[in-house]
């Protein structure tokens, strides 16, 4: 197997832990012994080991010798005492010769000093294998890491002609169930949920994630929820966005999911809080301009001044499709 390949099944076992790692990174390592064997290891729950940890610890649990191993690691390996020891002292010890790393760490306690504490012990340290895909991967703890805020998701779901509820206010289900259940994953990925107070006085939404098996997000609502409203218990929020911003940033909220009214979306998109839109459109056309559009506020007022953003992915979800589109400034975070 190249060097590739054995990245590629780190960023796999990265992937299989996203959902319980944060606010730490999640990341996957592979370690590969001299005889070729190969160890699979990924970032534990908070607290825990951390991916190059648990790799070594399998690979001890099978009496492989790890002297002049090659480790593939998607993130640098960390280099201070928090909950758990450095990683880099863990790899020293177990005497590996090559570290493999896709991309740097810009946490402000690692930020190149792993790569450094390494290369001091006579470790070959290799960076750059696979680093578009590992970046996409820790979007939302990269972007938390330059800017100390959230990474924020939009979604949206709407018929053809850009209509989120009908005239009388009902707005379930304009999307089919495998475009509902993608939504119900975002939220799974997400550490908390924000919706205004309109759409919990007019939907009574419980916004958990409860077509798919992960950790629903903490709540948040932009005003007062009704004292029985199905969203509690909940952050009832009514300062701004820009304060709660960082004030989830502090509280290690990596990524945020905005998921309605029209008013609210228009708030985050004119102050360019969004980072990525996730739109859900159907087959299907409301037929007037009186139902509710995807945004509630005032529109560009020319063509020269349409938000313009990049095109990052297109599927099918049943009869409907996901459209998901990015804040150009994204392509910088790296």
């Amino acid at each position: 197997m190249t060097d590739h390949d054995y990245m590629m099944k780190a960023i796999e076992a990265a992937s299989l832990v996203r959902l319980r790692t944060s606010p730490n990174p999640w990341v996957g390592c592979v370690v590969v012994t001299v005889d070729g064997q190969a160890f699979v290891g990924a970032t534990e729950a908070p607290g825990g080991r951390h991916a190059e940890v648990v790799a070594l610890d399998a690979a001890r649990a099978a009496l492989a010798d790890t002297q002049g191993a090659t480790v593939f690691t998607t993130l640098e390996p960390c280099s201070h005492h928090g909950r758990t020891g450095p990683c880099t002292e863990a790899l020293i010890s177990a005497g590996v010769s090559r570290v493999v790393s896709a991309i740097t760490d810009l946490d402000q306690l690692v930020g190149g000093q792993g790569f450094a504490a390494l290369r001091s012990a006579g470790i070959t340290v290799d960076i750059g294998i696979c680093a578009d895909l590992v970046t996409e991967q820790l979007r939302p703890y990269i972007h938390h890491r330059i800017t100390g805020r959230p990474f924020v998701i939009l979604k949206l779901a709407s018929t053809l002609d850009g209509r989120t509820a009908a005239v009388d206010g009902s707005s379930q289900w304009i999307t089919g169930e495998a475009a509902r259940t993608a939504a119900h994953q975002l939220r799974a990925e997400s550490d908390a949920i924000v919706v205004g107070s309109g759409t919990v006085r007019r939907d009574n939404p419980t916004l958990t994630t409860r077509l798919v098996d992960g950790p629903s997000p903490r709540r948040i609502v932009l005003g007062k929820a009704p004292e029985h409203a199905k969203v509690h218990p909940c952050l009832e929020w009514d300062k701004s966005i820009c304060e709660l911003l960082d004030t989830l940033g502090n509280e290690g909220v990596l990524q945020l999911m905005v998921e309605g009214g029209a008013t609210v979306a228009s708030s985050f998109h004119q102050e360019n809080f969004v980072d990525r839109y996730v739109l859900y459109v159907a087959p299907a056309f409301m037929g007037g301009n009186d139902g509710t559009p995807l945004f509630n506020g005032e529109s560009a007022p020319s063509m020269q001044q349409l938000w313009r953003g990049t095109l990052r992915n297109v599927r099918q979800l049943g009869s409907d499709i996901e459209v998901t589109i990015d804040n150009p400034r994204i392509n910088e975070e790296k």
